[in-house]
């Protein structure tokens, strides 16, 4: 029995070996993803930081000015 795995995209069952789309099952739904992420729709979520290393050099200069 072949190995199939979920699209990612549509959830179709798809081949994984000989399948030069793998993990998705078709080139529509590889593009889609593709599309995506030039879209930029994918995010990981993360906490600002309290400062960046360099912005008190930043503000010591503001100040001396």
């Amino acid at each position: 029995m072949p190995v199939t795995v979920k699209c990612p995209t549509c959830g179709k069952e798809a081949a994984w070996k000989d399948n030069p789309y793998r993990p998705f099952c078709s080139d529509r739904c590889q593009l889609i993803d593709l599309g995506a992420w030039t879209e930029e729709r994918y995010r990981i979520p993360a906490e600002e930081p309290e400062s960046l290393p360099g912005d008190e050099d930043d503000d010591d200069r503001q100040k001396v000015r």
